[in-house]
C-alpha cells in the first residue's frame, strides 16, 4: 500500500511540476503546423490563428522548398520573407496582428504580373503522365484579432 501512495504521491508531482512550467512560459501555445508532405504543396493550404500565434512549416519532402511572402497581399506582418525550408528542416513565424499573410514556394511557383503565384507550365515546370503541369505551390495563413480562449 505504502508504494502505491508513494507512486501517486510522485505522479502529483509530476503533474503540479508540468502545469507550472506551462505557466512560467507566459502561456504561449504550441505553433500550428504546416506541413509539406512528400510532394510539392502545403498542408494545409489555408490555416487561422489569432494574433500572438505562430506557424511553423515542416519539410517533409526530399527537395528544398521556401516560404516566401506574398508582399502584395500581405497584411499580417512579416512582409520581406524569404526562408529556406531544407528538407527535414522548419521554419516558424509569429503573427502579431491581424490580417493576410499570402506565401509560396519560389522553388515551385512564380508571380505573374499581377504578383499571383503561376503554375509552371511548358516554359518551366515539370508535366506529369497526364500532361498537367500541377499548380503553384503557396498558402495562406489568416490572422484574427485577439487570442483563443485558453492562452
Amino acid at each position: 500500500m505504502r508504494k502505491v501512495l508513494v507512486a501517486a504521491g510522485v505522479a502529483s508531482a509530476i503533474i503540479a511540476i508540468g502545469a507550472m512550467s506551462a505557466g512560467a512560459s507566459g502561456g504561449h501555445r504550441s505553433p500550428l503546423q504546416v506541413k509539406v508532405p512528400g510532394e510539392d504543396r502545403f498542408a494545409p493550404f489555408a490555416v487561422t490563428i489569432h494574433t500572438g500565434d505562430s506557424v511553423q512549416w515542416k519539410n517533409n519532402d526530399t527537395d528544398d522548398h521556401t516560404v516566401v511572402s506574398d508582399d502584395t497581399f500581405n497584411t499580417a506582418g512579416n512582409r520581406g520573407v524569404n526562408r529556406l525550408l531544407p528538407s527535414g528542416g522548419t521554419v516558424t513565424l509569429r503573427f502579431t496582428h491581424p490580417g493576410t499573410f499570402v506565401y509560396y514556394c519560389r522553388f515551385h511557383a512564380h508571380l505573374d504580373g499581377a504578383s499571383q503565384p503561376v503554375a509552371p507550365g511548358p516554359e518551366g515546370g515539370i508535366q506529369d503522365s497526364n500532361g498537367n503541369f500541377g499548380t503553384p505551390m503557396s498558402g495562406e495563413v489568416t490572422v484574427l484579432p485577439g487570442k483563443r480562449s485558453g492562452h
